[in-house]
């Protein structure tokens, strides 16, 4: 019986990791593509980010997501906020001239 339990147990768990939303987010020279994404406060979501062209990196400082990105090594940020709202950021990694238009926002609803 206490078999049977653990078994259960190690189902939800394996379960609840395959059902982790994964948003994937390209930056490139001078956007973020989608700029914007929508959660829910207490979701926990995968973001892949992925420099399409140079060096880059994704900055929202009230999520606590600071992530450099490498052109061809795309990397993975698990995010999970714990109150409503929207929350800016920024490319936190100088790419040019138009470094300053790159913005990325997470609208965060109950």
């Amino acid at each position: 019986m206490l078999m049977l339990g653990l078994v259960i147990r190690e189902a939800s768990t394996s379960l609840a990791q395959e059902q982790i939303r994964t948003i994937e987010i390209h930056a490139h020279r001078f956007a973020f593509s989608p700029a914007e994404i929508r959660l829910k406060k207490g979701e926990t979501v995968k973001l892949r980010l992925i420099s399409d062209d140079v060096a880059h990196s994704l900055v929202v400082p009230d999520l606590h997501i600071k992530q450099e990105m490498l052109k061809g090594h795309p990397v993975d940020v698990t995010v999970a906020p714990n109150r409503s709202g929207d929350f800016h950021g920024v490319c936190g990694r100088f790419c040019g001239s138009g470094h300053g238009s790159m913005v990325f926002t997470v609208h965060v609803t109950d």
